[in-house]
C-alpha cells in the first residue's frame, strides 16, 4: 500500500460533491493476452472501447506475485497447516458463463459495489486457476486473521467485506514488504503508520503488529470514505494515495466513478479494484471451483503481559519454555527479536499456558543472560592523555602564592595555562567556571 498524507480535504470534499451516484460500469472487454510465468508482474491486454482498440500493460498486485513457499514460511503457518492431508482441492478449475459470475456476485451479503466485467473475470480466473493453492493457503490462515479484521470492521461500522482487503495488500503474510517500503499484512508506510499510531524504529515496527495495525487501518478507512463517499475510490485510493486518485478525477473532468477514472489511473491500481472484487468471490465461492482450505488446527489460546524493562526473545523461550520460532510469530512487531521495555511499556504476546510462567519467574526472565544479550555500554571512562611536551604540573588545591592574570583579547583558557604553564582544569577550579568560556577585560585566579 502506497498511501501519502491526505491533503486539502476541503477542496475534495467539494469536488466530491459533484459525485453522480449511478452504479455505472462501462462496456470494456479485457482480453488477456500472456502470463509468461507463475510470478508474472504483470498482464498484456487488449482494450476495446468507443470502437477503438488499444494495448495495454496492467500490474498485478504484489500479493499475486508471492510463491506459496514464501507464505508458509510464517511460524503459524508451519506448525498449524498440515499440508499432509489432502483437502480435495482439484487441479481443474471448472469455467462458468458470465451470467453465473454476475449472480453469484451479486448475491455477496454486501453493501459495497460488486460490478462484473471482463477484466474481473480475469482476476478471478487467476485466483481459481494458477493461484489456486494460494488461495487454499489464505483460506486456512482466516482463522487466524479473520476474526481479528471483523471486530476492528465491525467497531467502526465497516463494510466487513473489506476484511479481505489484506488478501489484495499482502496475501494474508504478516512479513510482506512492498518495493516501496510498506509492511505488514495492510502495508502501511512508515509514515502513514505513524499518523496512525504505528510506531517505527530501529528495534519496533508496529506495522506488522496483526492487532494494531488492523484498527489503524480501520480508522484510515472510515477517515477516507468521508472524504471520498464511495468505496471502489476508497480502496484504490488505498493502494495509490488520495493524491493520486485526487489527480484522476480532475483529470477525467470530475467524475468520482472509479470505472470513470480507470484510464487515468497507475497500472496497479487498475487491476487493484478488479482484483478486491474477486478475492470476495474466491473466498465465498470456492467450493465451487474445487478448491478447499489447507487443514489448520487453530493455535492455542494467547494472552498478553506488559513489559518494563528490556527483554530478549532468548530470555523468554529459555526460561518459559516456548519455541523461539513461536514467540517471533505472535510478536512480529520486534525487528530484533528485543522489546525495548526501558523506554516505554511494550505488550508481549504469549501462549496462554505460559502467561502464568512469564509473571511468576518474571525476575528470573530478566535477569537471564541479560549481561550477554545487553552488551550496549551506558557510560565509558576515559583516561586524561599524560602530558608529554611540556613539564608535567601537581594540581593546586588554593596554597601558594596568589596572583592575577588580566585576559587579553585573543587570549582562550587554553592559551593562558600554556602560557603560565598551569592546567585548565585548575583555572576553571580556581575561578569557580564550568565551561571555558572567557572574557577580555576580567582577570584570573591563577596559584603558584
Amino acid at each position: 500500500m502506497r498511501i501519502t498524507i491526505l491533503k486539502a480535504q476541503l477542496r475534495l470534499k467539494l469536488l466530491l460533491n459533484m459525485k453522480n451516484l449511478v452504479n455505472y460500469c462501462p462496456i470494456i472487454f479485457f482480453f488477456l493476452l500472456a502470463i509468461p510465468q507463475a510470478r508474472a508482474q504483470s498482464v498484456d491486454v487488449v482494450i476495446h472501447e468507443n470502437g477503438t482498440e488499444r494495448k495495454e500493460s496492467i500490474d498485478l498486485p504484489m500479493s499475486m506475485t508471492y510463491p506459496l513457499d514464501s507464505l508458509l514460511n510464517d511460524w503459524k503457518a508451519k506448525n498449524y497447516v498440515d499440508l499432509g492431508k489432502d483437502c480435495s482441492t482439484a487441479e481443474v478449475n471448472p469455467l462458468f458463463s458470465d451470467s453465473v459470475y454476475i449472480d453469484r456476485l451479486s448475491r455477496i451479503p454486501a453493501i459495497m459495489e460488486m460490478p462484473y466485467n471482463e477484466i474481473v473475470r480475469k482476476f478471478i480466473d487467476m485466483y481459481a486457476g494458477r493461484l489456486r493453492n494460494q488461495v487454499s493457503f489464505m483460506l486456512s490462515a482466516c482463522n487466524f486473521y479473520m476474526p481479528i479484521f471483523e471486530e476492528a470492521l465491525d467497531a467502526y461500522g465497516l463494510p466487513l467485506e473489506l476484511k479481505y482487503l489484506p488478501i489484495i495488500e499482502s496475501a494474508l503474510n504478516p512479513s510482506a514488504i512492498s518495493r516501496a517500503g510498506a509492511s505488514g499484512l495492510w502495508q502501511f508506510m512508515i509514515g502513514t503508520g505513524k499518523i496512525y499510531g504505528l510506531e517505527s524504529n530501529s528495534l519496533v515496527d508496529e506495522r506488522r503488529d496483526p492487532i494494531k495495525a488492523t484498527w489503524a487501518a480501520a480508522r484510515y478507512l472510515k477517515e477516507m470514505y468521508t472524504i471520498y463517499g464511495d468505496w471502489n475510490l476508497v480502496i484504490a485510493a488505498y493502494n495509490c494515495g488520495p493524491g493520486t486518485i485526487n489527480k484522476a478525477i480532475r483529470r477525467a473532468g470530475g467524475e468520482t466513478d472509479y470505472w470513470k477514472i480507470y484510464n487515468f489511473l497507475p497500472k496497479e491500481t487498475k487491476g487493484y479494484v478488479p482484483a478486491f472484487i474477486a478475492a470476495n468471490y474466491v473466498m465465498t465461492y470456492y467450493c465451487d471451483h474445487n478448491i478447499c482450505p489447507m487443514e489448520t488446527n487453530i493455535p492455542t489460546s494467547t494472552d498478553t503481559v506488559q513489559v518494563n524493562k528490556n527483554l530478549h526473545f532468548d530470555q523468554i523461550s529459555e526460561i518459559c519454555n516456548v519455541p523461539l520460532d513461536e514467540i517471533k510469530s505472535l510478536n512480529p512487531q520486534y525487528k530484533k527479536q528485543i522489546i525495548p521495555g526501558e523506554s516505554k511499556s511494550y505488550t508481549l504476546r504469549l501462549p496462554i499456558n505460559a502467561i502464568s510462567t512469564f509473571i511468576d519467574k518474571q525476575d528470573t526472565i530478566y535477569a537471564h543472560r541479560a549481561d550477554e544479550l545487553f552488551r550496549n555500554r551506558k557510560t565509558v571512562a576515559v583516561k586524561e592523555p599524560t602530558p608529554t611536551t611540556r613539564k608535567q604540573t601537581t594540581a593546586v588545591t588554593g596554597k601558594g602564592k596568589l596572583t592575577y592574570y588580566n585576559i587579553k583579547s585573543g587570549d582562550t583558557l587554553s592559551s593562558i595555562a600554556e602560557k603560565l604553564n598551569v592546567r585548565v582544569k585548575d583555572i576553571q577550579s580556581w575561578n569557580g567556571m564550568s565551561n571555558t568560556k572567557i572574557s577580555a577585560g576580567k582577570r584570573l585566579k591563577i596559584y603558584k
